[in-house]
């Protein structure tokens, strides 16, 4: 009987790793929002949160030639990688968020930033990068620079494709205009990392913008909107039409909370967060 029951729990295990593993919707969490950067202490918040993965930074820019990151010395990774596997929180992605500031399309030295990136993705064996063109690259209110974007994404699309990655852009245009560039830029390795918050501050039909791109333009997703209220009280978002329309794309992939924290309590990131994650998890996972 003892054996029996022992085989029991032993399969139901199985079973649910499996699951957790195959799970077409997960949804992660991001260290610089947990106010954690390059912290180890980001992957047990997460657990603690109840997300499925973490989006590790890269880490500051400035004007270094490259980012400040600790994760390409083998004994800082390895600390990120056990207490990974540890705690069973997947890092699937690693975000060059320096970019939101500093000039992708303008910075000399930008190749050994993707270079370093990439490198850094390898190693961890994460297959998401997530690259934002920033203030300075915004190519609706500086069309001017739209060439050198092109062009240096070209690059990166290369070295992305070489290694087996994908880099996912954030840009400030519609999902016509985006799948334009991504037919300009024309690489496996280049796709959209689509942010629910754009196209909702332009008033435009966010499961229309979903739809236009397609599901294999889209690797992960910003599932969250501006700092208002949490997304369950949201008005702007109906979170199951989301989900009825990434369905019937046929999408799958990393939901990612980025923002939409109560604006009355800014700083609570275990409430903020725990309070979204849970709502994704409801509508995405049937939790």
């Amino acid at each position: 009987m003892i054996k029996k029951l022992i085989c029991i729990l032993f399969l139901l295990s199985a079973i649910g790793s499996y699951a957790q593993q195959n799970q077409r919707y997960k949804v992660g969490l991001i260290d610089l929002m947990l106010l954690k950067r390059q912290k180890l202490g980001a992957i047990p918040l997460t657990q603690q949160i109840g997300a499925d993965g973490l989006e590790v930074d890269m880490g500051g820019l400035g004007t270094r030639p490259t980012f400040d990151n600790q994760l390409l010395t083998d004994s800082v990774r390895k600390q990120f990688l056990d207490k990974a596997k540890e705690l069973k929180v997947e890092l699937f992605s690693l975000a060059m968020t320096g970019y939101y500031a500093q000039s992708f399309c303008g910075r000399a030295e930008y190749k050994r930033s993707i270079e370093d990136c990439i490198a850094t993705m390898k190693l961890m064996n994460i297959k998401i990068a997530f690259l934002p063109l920033g203030v300075q690259c915004d190519l609706k209110k500086h069309p001017e620079v739209r060439d050198s974007v092109v062009a240096r994404l070209k690059v990166a699309g290369k070295m992305a494709e070489a290694a087996g990655v994908v880099i996912g852009i954030e840009t400030a245009l519609n999902a016509t205009e985006e799948v334009q560039l991504l037919k300009e830029i024309n690489s496996k390795g280049i796709k959209i990392y689509f942010n629910f918050s754009n196209p909702l501050k332009e008033g435009r039909d966010l499961t229309r913008e979903l739809q236009i791109l397609g599901k294999d333009r889209i690797c992960a997703i910003h599932a969250t909107n501006k700092d208002s209220v949490w997304l369950e009280n949201d008005p702007q978002i109906d979170m199951p039409k989301v989900r009825a329309t990434l369905d019937k794309m046929k999408w799958s992939g990393w939901l990612v909370i980025e923002r939409s924290r109560d604006a009355r309590k800014p700083s609570d990131v275990k409430g903020n967060y725990g309070a979204n994650t849970a709502y994704l998890k409801k509508v995405f996972q049937g939790q």
